[in-house]
């Protein structure tokens, strides 16, 4: 009995010592693992951390292939909008070329119309000549005016063009100063567009009209004194339009 009881009390002793050896390898076994899980999951954590990273890194390569095409669309139309520009630059460098070349041609024109112009005025019937020799006088002037530029001075030549051709188109009456045989009379003039130019004393005794052919005033019979009287009074509208008997000179024939 006492045999058994040490044999089973040696042998408990001998158990703790192989269970201990076990627990020390299975402790180890247990950190192995939980340290190899540790690893992988910081592992883990890395791959997941680079695949964010990389996808990141591709939607900015995204990004910026797209703005890559967006700069080249844009470089695209810049580069129409300078031909475009470098185009209009250089048409505006011809039509400037042109202006300078249409002025010298215009220039010489202009003062040619302006010559005719005077002429033409000093050959015309003699009414309004104060007014059209003063409009005439102011035009040459201007055209010798820096400050003025050429399409002003053009503006001003044809306005008085247009002035004269709007005389062959009107009648009207005004008081003047005329010459008749070596005298003086104060009259009434009334012109009639170009076809006639007639005069009457302020007393309406005498009247008469201009010869377009020998240049002089000329007196008409007193038959004429009630029409024209008449006419002046139609020109200043002080009456309505109405027939009146005035002398109209032939139209000339040229041989």
């Amino acid at each position: 009995m006492k045999i058994s009881r040490a044999i089973l009390y040696l042998s408990i002793l001998c158990i703790p010592a192989w269970l201990q050896a076990g627990t020390a390898a299975l402790d180890t076994a247990i950190t192995d693992t939980v340290k190899t899980n540790e690893d992988s999951r910081e592992s883990q954590q890395t791959i997941d951390k680079l695949a964010d990273d990389t996808i990141d890194m591709l939607q900015e390569y995204r990004n910026t292939l797209q703005q890559i095409d967006s700069l080249k669309t844009y470089n695209t139309q810049l580069e129409k909008l300078i031909n475009n520009q470098n185009e209009s630059r250089a048409t505006i460098r011809k039509q400037l070329n042109n202006i300078d070349q249409t002025q010298r041609n215009i220039i010489p024109l202009t003062l040619n119309m302006v010559n005719v112009l005077g002429e033409f005025v000093r050959l015309d019937m003699p009414f309004h000549v104060d007014e059209r020799n003063i409009r005439l006088k102011t035009i040459r002037e201007m055209m010798d005016r820096p400050d003025v530029s050429l399409p002003d001075k053009y503006r001003r030549i044809m306005e008085a063009y247009q002035i004269e051709m709007e005389y062959g188109r009107t009648i009207d009456t005004y008081s003047d100063n005329i010459v008749k045989d070596g005298k003086n009379y104060a009259v009434n003039i009334l012109r009639i567009g170009r076809v006639a130019l007639l005069y009457q004393t302020l007393d309406e005794k005498e009247c008469g009209y201009w010869d377009k052919v020998q240049k002089v005033w000329k007196g008409l019979p007193d038959d004429y004194n009630a029409s024209i009287a008449k006419g002046i009074l139609i020109a200043d509208k002080q009456s309505p339009p109405d027939f009146i008997n005035v002398p109209v000179s032939a139209p000339e024939h040229k041989q």
